[in-house]
């Protein structure tokens, strides 16, 4: 066991995102190319560079195909672009969309539509997807898709309700790439940041059936009480902004396969745990809710095994949620960090890390904003130590401000894959 419980929780959350990273599981699950015609990589969301750079070395060193034959291009998250030497690598607005993903969407469109039966169209997908392929349905403005974007996240909905929402207001989600994509062979290779790891939510399901419908959409707004702008009410009352469905024939010729899920990365941080000798107790892949009632539940069941003199460590990851009551900065996992120590009260021999294993958490949008942040026994005597009051801070939603003045911050940078969330709280007894 490693002598520092900060060092160890660091520790699992790099083990977390190395299971989840290209380099690790795509290669083993890439196609061949096909016998003639072309390979088009259309790439996607905060793994994209990293998947189309570890798959054009594939295709070109290891398998040797004509570079004539390899053509693409990846829209990834400001700062997670990784070098290419002949596919095109572009970075865009995350997660409110910009100009550079509507110009990439774009490209990856064209490439699309441009497939013969002789081509392989091989797209890698991951989460962040939904933000990078920006690609308004006719009428809808870019700037009106961002104003919408900022809504439905200060909402509290959840990915799936956004995600429901942005696939009827786009030319690329929710299955129409698939469609454009005919008579092309479409094979989609996807990592997964999204609770229960379905197909249709995760980057917005661009080459699979969609279940959800027009009218479903405009329920989320009207739940969440959002007026969206008007050409977005028009667009959502417009049947031909209905997706296709399931049977339809646009994905006769479509294959999809999860690479990566959010449980596999706990499948190695659980084996990380034991070989530390701490029990893992997994609460799930796949949680949604408030980040602060999670955080509350976890302390509640924390201090059950502190009181009980059992040393384990609970892991959990999925989505949570904050809904913004003040102008504060942060996200989920920090908020849930914030909130489990104001729950633990400065319980001694517990400490915690909540990061999300794309490296950045909530925020402006940066690649350098936090990933979350760590908790530890003597948090808020060190809080109040400098002025201070975490409860404050918590109701104004500044997570961040208050772990950036304690030292707290997790930090590692963009990490170029996404599972999604990765929590740990540690029973040191």
């Amino acid at each position: 066991m490693t002598d520092s419980p900060r060092a160890f929780l660091d520790e699992l959350f790099n083990a977390a995102v190395a299971a989840a990273h290209p380099s690790t599981c795509l290669p083993p699950v890439l196609p061949p190319a096909p016998v003639s015609g072309r390979l088009i990589l259309l790439a996607a969301g905060k793994a994209a560079g990293s998947m189309l750079e570890v798959a054009e070395h594939h295709y070109l060193d290891t398998l040797g195909v004509d570079p004539s034959r390899l053509v693409g291009i990846g829209v990834a998250r400001h700062g997670y672009g990784r070098p290419t030497r002949q596919l095109e690598m572009v970075e865009a607005g995350h997660p409110v969309p910009d100009a550079a993903g509507l110009a990439g969407a774009q490209k990856a469109l064209d490439l699309a539509a441009s497939a013969t039966a002789d081509d392989l169209v091989l797209v890698l997908l991951s989460g962040g997807a939904s933000a990078n392929w920006i690609a308004p349905a006719s009428g809808v403005e870019l700037d009106d898709k961002r104003a919408l974007t900022r809504a439905l996240l200060r909402s509290g909905a959840n990915i799936t309700e956004i995600n429901t929402v942005r696939k009827h207001l786009s030319r690329i989600k929710g299955g129409r790439l698939a469609a454009l994509s005919q008579p092309a062979k479409v094979v989609t290779l996807a990592i997964s940041d999204v609770p229960g790891d379905d197909p249709a939510v995760i980057g917005s399901g661009p080459t699979v059936p969609d279940p959800s419908t027009l009218a479903e959409a405009r329920e989320v707004l009207t739940r969440y009480r959002i007026d969206p702008p008007a050409s977005i009410a028009v667009a959502l009352r417009d049947p031909a902004n209905e997706s296709p469905k399931p049977g339809d024939a646009a994905f006769a010729n479509a294959e999809y396969h999860l690479i990566s899920r959010p449980l596999d990365s706990f499948v190695a941080t659980e084996k990380l745990a034991r070989d530390r000798g701490v029990e893992p107790i997994l609460l799930g892949d796949n949680l949604e809710g408030e980040a602060r009632d999670v955080a509350a539940a976890q302390a509640a069941k924390a201090l059950e095994l502190k009181a009980a003199g059992k040393r384990a460590i609970l892991l959990s990851g999925g989505e949570l949620t904050v809904t913004m009551r003040g102008n504060g900065r942060g996200g989920p996992n920090q908020e849930f960090a914030l909130a489990l120590a104001e729950a633990l009260g400065g319980a001694s021999d517990i400490y915690a890390v909540a990061g999300d294993t794309d490296g950045t958490d909530g925020g402006g949008g940066d690649a350098t904003d936090p990933a979350g942040a760590f908790v530890l026994p003597d948090t808020l005597a060190r809080a109040r130590e400098a002025g201070l009051d975490p409860a404050a801070f918590l109701a104004n939603n500044d997570s961040t401000t208050f772990f950036e003045r304690i030292g707290d911050l997790l930090n590692p940078g963009p990490t170029c894959t996404n599972v999604n969330d990765f929590r740990a709280v540690f029973i040191d007894v």
